[in-house]
């Protein structure tokens, strides 16, 4: 009986140890001012975004694109990610991003331009 017991406590043990989904991430999620290097960029969700993105991401604050629209296409979900057109904040130039929560307060984005210049960063939030 004492195996058994042993056994089952030992199976508890590595059910608990199984990692659990993580919770899923939405564009929502996304809402609320975020910072990158000199620029402060707000997210709200909107109907009025062309791309039919859901959300709008205007720069409100930095050197210069004050009031560029970042968000150039619809952000397809795929697994956890998101992938759309975005364009730099500084540069204005347009890219094929992946979109990654990293945590409720770090979002990083990856991509690519169609010329093949990428770049890559973390936007974190500030409100």
């Amino acid at each position: 009986m004492i195996k058994k017991a042993g056994i089952v406590a030992a199976m508890i043990g590595l059910a608990a140890m199984v990692p659990q989904p993580a919770q899923a991430v939405e564009l929502k999620d996304m809402v609320g001012k975020w910072k990158w290097t000199d620029y402060t960029v707000e997210v709200k969700e909107c109907a009025t975004n062309p791309s039919g993105a859901g959300i709008c991401a205007t720069v409100i604050d930095g050197p210069k694109n004050k009031g560029m629209e970042m968000i150039r296409s619809k952000l397809e979900k795929k697994g956890a990610d998101f992938h759309g057109k975005v364009a730099h904040p500084a540069t204005q130039d347009i890219y094929t991003t992946k979109l990654t929560m990293k945590s409720s307060d770090v979002w990083s984005l990856d991509g690519c331009t169609d010329k093949g210049v990428c770049a890559k960063g973390d936007f974190v939030r500030i409100k």
